[in-house]
């Protein structure tokens, strides 16, 4: 239609407006054009920017990295690598470890923990994570809190049953320490502050945390085993003496055991309980004969009914609760929050020539179970977790 005929069919002002928006859409569509064959043009990187992006925050070794976050701190040098990794504020709030010095820095922590390398772990988004449980507390007529099934004749009526639920609820908790190393350990060899750093506070991070996750008791830190209400305490036998374990004991910690959990179990030992361990007999009638050791010359066998037997200073000394465990540790659960962070200071210590190291690590744990079970025949109750009840 001409311009003309479209004129002719409404008023001036109508027509000039109707023009104006064409005008306007034209433009538009062309701009599009434009920029789409045209490489977008940006502010030149700086050269500070550039060394991040080339290095992505990489250090070729935990000494490298610590003798970094040491020069941020001293005021000596801004690594930009530290700016890549974007993981922290200096002397404030310190720069978490890199993932892969991370790992290494738990690998020696795990050498020799208990709870943590059979635990379930879980990463925590925020500082609370909240986790959706069974509430079981008995199996006597259903399972899993409240589900039953039942058999019925063809066409006969079914009977409602549902779970009951709770929640599981971890609360991160803050674990820090921190060491001195003299300013010349610093400066002259990132090999040695590397191994120092690494043994201590590796060290560090397995000896609290298992001291927590054993006997902890979940004020301020996590809860541990011994204070979770689904422990099992086995009585002591009739006449037993005390600070003693005897062979029956043995057995009815075993038996109390979940029996889906055998294959997971350990059992869990102080290590003053070894002599009562190795002198344990069986008795049969007047006489006996030794069933953990039968001689000196063999190596001394770290099982019990074929289940590990591992030693650990934070269970109770013998003759209290948590001197010995049976333990599923996989229901015991632990959120960690974020990663390791390492801090430096020269300034606490600038008198004695030391710099001040500290870690902190953010996490909580807890027994996934917050009752014992009555199993669907018998009234002795059972659990991921059996101790040994006080003999005094």
């Amino acid at each position: 239609m001409a311009e003309d005929e479209i004129k002719s069919t409404m008023s001036e002002k109508d027509f000039n407006e109707l023009k104006h928006e064409i005008e306007n859409n034209t433009k538009a569509v062309v701009e599009d054009v434009i920029k789409s064959n045209v490489p977008s043009q940006r502010l030149p990187m700086s050269d500070e920017d550039a060394r991040a992006k080339e290095s992505n925050g990489k250090f070729k070794s935990f000494g490298e990295f610590a003798k970094s976050v040491y020069n941020k701190s001293a005021g000596e040098s801004d690594d930009v690598r530290l700016k890549a990794l974007n993981e922290g504020s200096g002397e404030a709030g310190g720069f978490l470890v890199p993932e892969e010095f991370r790992a290494e820095l738990l690998s020696v922590a795990l050498q020799e923990a208990v709870v943590r390398p059979r635990a379930t772990e879980i990463p925590m988004a925020s500082s609370t994570i909240k986790i959706p449980r069974i509430k079981e507390t008995s199996r006597a007529s259903n399972v899993y809190g409240g589900v039953s099934a039942n058999w019925v004749e063809e066409a006969g009526s079914y009977t409602a049953s549902e779970p009951d639920f709770a929640q599981f609820q971890l609360t991160a908790k803050k674990l820090t320490g921190y060491t001195q190393a003299s300013d010349e350990l610093v400066q002259d060899s990132a090999i040695a502050l590397e191994s120092l750093l690494i043994n201590l506070f590796g060290g560090a991070i397995r000896h609290f945390e298992e001291k927590s996750f054993i006997s902890g008791g979940g004020a301020g830190d996590p809860e541990g085993i011994l204070n979770s209400d689904a422990l099992i305490s086995v009585a002591k036998e009739t006449g037993q003496s005390a600070t003693t374990i005897v062979y029956e004991n043995i057995i009815k910690m075993y038996s109390r055991m979940l029996p889906e959990s055998h294959n997971n179990a350990v059992w869990i030992a102080h290590p003053d309980v070894m002599p009562q361990l190795m002198q344990m007999a069986l008795n049969v009638g007047t006489g006996g004969s030794a069933i953990f050791v039968n001689n000196a010359s063999d190596g001394v066998p770290m099982t019990i009914f074929g289940r590990p037997l591992l030693l650990t200073e934070h269970c109770k000394t013998l003759g209290q609760v948590g001197d010995l465990y049976y333990a599923d540790l996989s229901y015991y659960y632990i959120g960690t929050q974020g990663g390791i962070s390492i801090a430096s200071s020269p300034h606490y210590r600038f008198a004695n020539g030391e710099t001040v190291w500290r870690f902190t690590e953010r996490l909580d744990g807890g027994l996934l179970l917050d009752s014992a079970i009555t199993p669907a025949n018998g009234s002795n109750t059972i659990s991921p977790i059996v101790a040994l009840a006080t003999r005094s």
